[in-house]
């Protein structure tokens, strides 16, 4: 029942589905009486006229009205217009009860009160009806944002659990105590020093990063923990981070731009000298996060192809719909992600 009331596939069934409904709404004006049936030329465009009618009613509503202004929270201008299509609508009404007028139940001029009553109910059957679809429409949005928020979670949990067992796995974790075992005689300090990335970059990992949103401030210093520790295991390994702008308060989610880090490590070969070049830059509400790295001889024979990043794609697509721009540049020697997210 979800998936036929939300997935794309279903798209054509819901709206023969809704045509179905909107014809059994309609069918009655063929009925004079519940066992006496109509079926004069005059009656059948009157039917025709209201079937179209109630399409009118629902898909103005759907494609137009909610859309603008109640699924942008703009409450007062959406009853604003459905006051005044309302309105319109009794008066496309009016005229189908003129042309076709034997569609009603009596021919005798109606009274005043007759007429009140009439344009009331009227009114009234509008907007109930409106104030129906509306409601579905509310319904269907937030239930497509709880499944996106869902996916999200899932996707980042994913994303979060691959990370740590690419990156923060036992090999890894081995040899950078290995190194701080071997320099605690020759180099206390850098032993130390080692050991002190290390804290960070499992405190912001198995802590920081379960939060929705953490400064960007945090997450470039748990990159730059990451680097600095390559930098350490590697002899020919260079890295820099260039920060443009004010972010000292921009929140991004976490773990976000770690899989371009990734990327960029697993494609350098540890026996050539190698190089990441970041930059984070906040221009005009927008953060634009570009990350190039070398790509020796060895890594571009043995790994060709493997640059996807189909699972940061999709984690993206969750978190900023339509509001992220990604691109991706290799050359020979050069990979290069250029990401622009709007804030």
């Amino acid at each position: 029942m979800s998936s036929f009331l939300f997935d794309d596939k279903y798209r054509i069934h819901r709206h023969l589905s809704l045509q179905a409904v909107i014809l059994l709404i309609t069918i009655g004006v063929f009925f004079d009486a519940p066992d006496r049936l109509n079926l004069t030329l005059n009656r059948f465009f009157g039917w025709i006229g209201y079937f179209l009618f109630m399409n009118m009613l629902v898909y103005f509503n759907a494609f137009v009205l909610f859309p603008r202004f109640l699924a942008k929270n703009k409450i007062f201008l959406y009853i604003v217009s459905v006051i005044i299509f309302t309105l319109f609508a009794l008066f496309i009404m009016m005229l189908l009860q003129e042309y076709f007028y034997d569609i009603g139940v009596t021919h005798q001029e109606p009274t005043v009160v007759a007429i009140f009553f009439s344009i009331a109910s009227s009114l009234l059957a509008i907007f109930l009806f409106l104030g129906g679809i509306s409601a579905l429409l509310l319904f269907k949005h937030w239930m497509i944002g709880n499944r996106r928020i869902t996916e999200l979670r899932s996707a980042t949990t994913q994303s979060e659990l691959k990370f740590l067992k690419s990156q923060i796995n036992p090999h890894f974790l081995f040899n950078m105590l290995n190194n701080a075992n071997i320099l605690v005689d020759e180099d206390p300090d850098m032993a130390s020093y080692i050991l002190e990335k290390l804290d960070d970059l499992l405190q912001y990992q198995l802590n920081d990063s379960v939060q929705d949103e953490v400064y960007l401030k945090d997450d470039i210093k748990f990159l730059t923990n990451f680097l600095e520790l390559e930098k350490i295991r590697r002899d020919k390994f260079d890295y820099r981070i260039e920060i443009k702008g004010d972010t000292d308060n921009i929140q991004v989610a976490p773990l976000l731009f770690i899989p371009f880090v990734e990327n960029a490590v697993k494609h350098n070969s540890s026996d050539d000298s190698s190089y990441i070049y970041m930059s984070f830059e906040l221009q005009q509400g927008e953060l634009i996060f570009v990350c190039e790295n070398s790509i020796s001889g060895i890594v571009r024979k043995k790994k060709e192809g493997g640059l996807g990043l189909s699972n940061i794609k999709r984690r993206l697509d969750l978190l900023f719909s339509n509001n992220y721009l990604l691109n991706q540049t290799k050359t020979d020697t050069t990979y290069t992600v250029n990401l622009k997210l709007k804030l």
